[in-house]
């Protein structure tokens, strides 16, 4: 690529400050028409937004903010986005192998096309990316990165747009950009950056640059910091040094990977190998297991950014900082949804069946049963079907402290929730005791289980709604509405909904053991063992 006149050519780290990169400098003046490509980063451990958020369902496949979930409001983050490039049509998202059918199930949903890889084992955002650009520098070796992590939300899309489009045209002259947000509190939960001098000539702006008037010129990136406590973020935010690290990054595919391999090759290489021997499952990109499982775990952060801070690196790209005012928030806590959520004139928020009588300044979510908030200050009360939480909105960040109690102490309420989403539907666990279990099952049209056998447990279905062709050993027959079927203990038997509309069925469990782990599957659509 031939860069800009003006810009640092890509791949080399300037050695003084260039000029700006402005708006009319786009892929008009390139010999390569580069595109944006939108990268979405989908782990998680679901622990600070407890109880809604799970160790198997974490908060970017929840509808925390309205009716779409953090993921799928985040794979139209940069629709409509005029950078100057073209946006690839293809979504790379980089997704936890136990969350892939829920994950792609809401892709499916948002209509966007996209290429998913697995992680096999967590290890990061560092490894997660490096994947994702060496499978985008596969088709487009110079194409531009706009990395997202899939949890976070944006209520000013222009502002985001005009934010992403300054930072692509650094990055197309070579730089590894992050979006900084101009901090508005002293902020215990967030890292910081702190800011260097305008990348424009003379280490200064140019007053005459569109992007100058409009608050958007990038800074040199002098270093990244920790969380910090109180009142070392409140000297941060006083000094107008420092910003809030938002964890949005932008760059091209083959500027990250230069810097991967440069300061931590044993990234880059486990994720060259497990991409190099990656196998295509259906909709999945799968990493090979061994070779990802080797790379150590790391964040972008530490891996790369904190290492462009300070003194220039030889043959490294620089890193810059660039303003994002887009009403941004990472969803890292319940007081932050109150923060960004509309209030009433008490500043309470409710969302599901909920009733206020004097309270001011209460989060209260519900999942089904009535809250009433009689008399409550600055509290967070949120109901699910197995969990209650009520915290103090100044101690929400505590939340994964009661988490890993109750993963200590063997509960399953840290993992997953009572209504558990599988590829084929989902399942309720609606009452349980001694030696038996009670389950409300509904199986998506055309799907089907597995075929499989238990050790320690017999079933009863009975059909409520749909239609079902269940297999029981060598025979194979249909149960409708208000008929049921029997599967005795050890024979091995399959559930089917071969109707047009969804299955819905209650399942009655008998036995000495009834955990989810008395599986013995024969044969699978979707190839789990």
């Amino acid at each position: 690529m031939t860069a800009p006149a003006s810009l640092t050519p890509a791949g080399t780290r300037p050695t003084s400050a260039p000029a700006s990169p402005s708006a009319s400098q786009s892929a008009a003046s390139t010999s390569v028409k580069l595109k944006v490509h939108p990268v979405i980063l989908a782990g998680g451990s679901g622990t600070r937004l407890w109880p809604m958020s799970r160790e198997q369902h974490p908060k970017q496949l929840i509808d925390l903010l309205g009716d779409e979930s953090l993921l799928q409001s985040t794979t139209h983050r940069l629709d409509g986005l005029d950078a100057g490039y073209p946006l690839a049509a293809q979504l790379t998202v980089v997704a936890n192998e136990e969350q892939r059918f829920t994950t792609a199930e809401q892709l499916r949903i948002s209509g966007k096309p996209s290429r998913l890889i697995l992680e096999p084992a967590a290890r990061d955002t560092a490894p997660a990316l490096t994947a994702a650009a060496l499978a985008i520098a596969a088709q487009d070796e110079d194409g531009i990165m706009v990395v997202m992590p899939a949890d976070h939300a944006v209520t000013d899309s222009a502002g985001f747009h005009a934010a992403v489009a300054t930072g692509v045209r650094y990055a197309a002259a070579g730089y590894i950009v992050t979006m900084g947000i101009v901090p508005t509190r002293a902020e215990t939960g967030y890292g910081y950056i702190r800011i260097g001098a305008p990348v424009g000539g003379d280490g200064g702006a140019d007053a005459t640059d569109p992007e100058a008037s409009a608050g958007n010129v990038a800074h040199r990136l002098e270093r990244f910091v920790e969380k910090p406590h109180l009142e070392l973020a409140q000297r941060y935010v006083e000094s107008g040094e420092y910003w809030w690290n938002s964890g949005i990054f932008i760059m091209r595919a083959s500027t990250w990977l230069d810097a991967i391999r440069q300061f931590q090759p044993a990234i880059h290489d486990a994720c060259v190998s497990a991409f190099g021997s990656a196998s295509q499952d259906g909709d999945f990109l799968r990493l090979q297991r061994d070779a990802f499982k080797a790379s150590p775990a790391n964040s972008i952060d530490y891996a790369v950014m904190e290492q462009l801070g300070g003194e220039a690196q030889p043959n490294v790209a620089a890193g810059v900082v660039v303003p994002l005012r887009a009403g941004w928030s990472d969803v890292g806590s319940w007081d932050a949804i109150w923060d960004i959520s509309e209030k009433d004139p008490e500043q309470n928020v409710r969302r599901g069946h909920v009733m206020f009588e004097g309270a001011r300044s209460t989060f209260a979510h519900s999942e089904g049963r009535l809250i009433a908030c009689v008399g409550t200050e600055d509290l967070v009360v949120v109901e699910t079907a197995d969990a209650i939480l009520v915290a103090d909105r100044s101690r929400v960040q505590d939340v994964k402290k009661i988490v890993a109690r109750i993963r200590a102490e063997g509960g399953g309420e840290a993992a997953s929730h009572r209504k558990v989403h599988r590829p084929w539907g989902n399942y309720d666990s609606v009452d349980s005791g001694e030696r038996f279990q009670v389950k409300r099952i509904v199986v998506k049209p055309g799907a089907r289980l597995s075929l499989q056998m238990h050790h320690h447990r017999a079933e009863h279905w009975i059909v409520v709604r749909g239609t079902a062709l269940v297999t029981r050993g060598e025979e194979r027959f249909i149960v409708s509405e208000n008929e049921s079927a029997y599967i005795p203990l050890g024979v091995t038997h399959r559930l089917e909904n071969p109707g047009k509309m969804p299955l819905e069925m209650i399942e009655v469990q008998s036995g000495s053991y009834l955990g989810e782990d008395d599986i013995v599957r024969f044969d699978d659509t979707y190839g789990r063992q």
